[in-house]
């Protein structure tokens, strides 16, 4: 498949502070605008140069006409195009499917330091699809509705519940719906059952591991996982859910993530 030019977001630092610089990779059914409400503002006020990509048949990125012919190994040949394009080597911070994307870069291409927020755990998706479809069925029902723009109430509701904190009001989410769009079947289906690849060489970089207590998608107990295959600091923000970058919790991840990467130099 020949391979489009994705989408490369520059937002520049308010005040140059000399750190090396970020590039946000965004999760499924997202693109590159989800950092820009809030992460990127925090980090460009405290002197970082930030970039997010979109991955092909995301956001600005070419490509939405044949959305499911893209497979993980697409999103990491983006990816690897995006770190060639900066002016040195990034750190990382990607946030659920991105997560998977980075580490299968990171298997041949190598970054300053990676943050995997809410990452997709090693063994996959599967555990997820199989307790929504116990506990939240609606789920399926309403994720079309959501990306596709004929969101209800229940749709609002049922999106809050799986994706934010429980302090975030249903009715809030609204604002973000905008940031959601279509996924790629393929991706979706390689994610389910993500192969370990524990033997495969890694990047020997700093990597932190963060999730929120209340991510409904990859609870926190499984964030230990990830953080043990990659001999990483794991944090967890309390009260927040999968949606670090959105929820109320937000300027505690935030800060978080800011500690870590004042860590590194």
């Amino acid at each position: 498949m020949p391979r489009p030019t994705v989408q490369i977001h520059h937002h520049p630092a308010a005040r140059p502070g000399g750190q090396p610089p970020l590039l946000f990779v965004h999760g499924g059914y997202s693109n590159a605008a989800c950092w820009n409400v809030r992460f990127i503002p925090y980090f460009q006020e405290r002197g970082y140069d930030c970039y997010a990509v979109d991955l092909s048949g995301h956001g600005a990125s070419p490509g939405r006409e044949r959305l499911n012919e893209f497979g993980i190994d697409d999103y990491v040949a983006d990816l690897s195009s995006a770190v060639a394009a900066l002016p040195e080597a990034p750190v990382l911070i990607a946030h659920s499917m991105g997560c998977l994307v980075c580490q299968r870069f990171l298997e041949q291409g190598t970054a300053r330091a990676v943050a995997f927020l809410a990452p997709v755990p090693p063994t996959g998706t599967v555990g997820t699809v199989s307790r929504f479809a116990l506990s939240m069925p609606d789920f399926f029902a309403e994720l079309p509705n959501a990306v596709n723009g004929t969101a209800s109430e229940k749709t609002m509701r049922t999106m809050a519940r799986v994706y934010f904190s429980p302090a975030m009001p249903p009715e809030e989410t609204v604002q973000y719906l905008p940031l959601l769009q279509p996924e790629s079947e393929k991706a979706v289906a390689e994610m389910v059952m993500a192969p370990l690849r524990l033997a495969r060489r890694r990047a020997k970089i700093p990597v932190l591991v963060m999730g929120g207590s209340e991510d409904q998608v990859f609870p926190a107990s499984m964030l230990y996982f990830t953080a043990a295959a990659w001999q990483a600091k794991t944090v967890v923000i309390p009260g927040a859910g999968h949606m670090l970058m959105l929820d109320p919790q937000w300027p505690e991840a935030a800060g978080k993530l800011q500690q870590w990467l004042e860590s590194l130099t």
